[in-house]
């Protein structure tokens, strides 16, 4: 059984949460998933993004 990454890739993040890398990628950029840039790439930790999730469920909207 492999340990979840605490740190998670754009793509890593697309398929957890099943959607198209595009359309992380916008979210991400518009500041809809929490996010920060090492370089040139996007990382997000998956604490902001179970946060993320909550507030979806709590019925915020993108």
């Amino acid at each position: 059984m492999s340990q979840e990454p605490e740190i998670m890739t754009v793509s890593q993040v697309a398929e957890y949460l099943q959607l198209s890398e595009m359309t992380t990628y916008k979210l991400v950029q518009d500041g809809k998933i929490p996010a920060f840039k090492i370089g040139r790439h996007w990382r997000v930790k998956r604490e902001d993004l179970g946060e993320f999730i909550e507030r979806l469920k709590n019925g915020e909207r993108l």
